[in-house]
């Protein structure tokens, strides 16, 4: 087995769809979290599985990383976080409940809604992005294969077009550690190059 080539075959693969990534939507993603921070708003950011380390680490990056040097925080909160709820929910009401069910009288209109799901289509996501939808809060989808049906429910998607879950899931972070630099030097004055 040639294990050189295939993992030339996965690098390739990878640059490809980094090289066709709509830049315009990461743009409006980046306006979309600067107006949120601006305005002292709430982003809820959850998935399953790697999605929900991908929506952990989003948090992290945000919450430390990015407002460590500015007066004014980013109010990111990750809704895989606290097991115990997210066991209690699924154990007690089920699984398709575990995000929507921590949104339910808490998001507000204009606050932001990070949904990461590679397929598109899981129900527990879905659940809390149309509840989030009718409370008037804005939509950030992340997906990966053919976007399902969180692309349709999105106000934006960034989406990672291809069908192999764990280039999505390495673009997904990419989205992440790509937003959190460019805010970085935006907001703070700082290139992460040089830290």
């Amino acid at each position: 087995m040639d294990h050189e080539k295939l993992a030339d075959e996965y690098i390739r693969k990878e640059i490809e769809v980094l090289q066709s990534l709509d830049r315009k939507s990461i743009a409006k993603a980046l306006d979309k979290l600067t107006e949120a921070w601006e305005n002292e708003r709430d982003i809820y950011i959850f998935g399953n599985g790697g999605s929900s380390a991908t929506a952990s680490h989003f948090e992290n990056d945000f919450n430390k990383g990015v407002s460590e040097p500015l007066e004014k925080k980013f109010r990111f909160h990750c809704l895989n976080d606290n097991m115990s709820t997210v066991m209690a929910v699924a154990n007690d009401l089920g699984f398709e409940e575990v995000f929507r069910f921590q949104l339910v009288n808490r998001v507000k209109k204009d606050d932001i809604i990070m949904a990461i799901s590679g397929s598109g289509n899981s129900k527990n996501v879905l659940n809390a992005v149309e509840y989030a939808k009718e409370r008037g809060a804005y939509i950030i989808g992340i997906t990966g294969y053919n976007g399902g049906k969180l692309m349709g429910l999105s106000d934006l998607n960034l989406h990672a077009d291809i069908n192999s879950m764990q280039i999505t899931e390495d673009i997904h972070m990419m989205f992440d550690h790509l937003m959190m630099s460019v805010l970085y030097k935006t907001l703070c004055g700082k290139d992460h190059m040089q830290a």
